[in-house]
């Protein structure tokens, strides 16, 4: 995911530091570019976790898509609040 989507992640990486910084002055930028990163982010999960979703495997998936939004989130911290007004 960041190596086929690297320049809007870290282009999003630095409005999301921005944003960290003073939210009022990047908030508009920082959920225009987050929503395409949110978008692609779930793409990605719902991938990962497409085929356990049910049986045996549908604890397994909820908790690998867990570890997967961790993973995000030690990246962006803030990435809960893209599209919060």
């Amino acid at each position: 995911m960041m190596e086929k989507h690297r320049d809007l992640m870290l282009d999003f990486k630095d409005v999301h530091d921005k944003f960290m910084e003073d939210e009022e002055k990047y908030k508009e930028e920082f959920n225009e570019k987050g929503k395409k990163v949110v978008d692609i982010i779930r793409e990605y999960e719902m991938k990962l976790t497409a085929n356990q979703n049910s049986g045996q495997f549908s604890r397994y998936s909820s908790g690998l898509a867990d570890k997967f939004w961790d993973q995000i989130r030690s990246f962006l911290p803030r990435i809960d609040f893209v599209g919060v007004r």
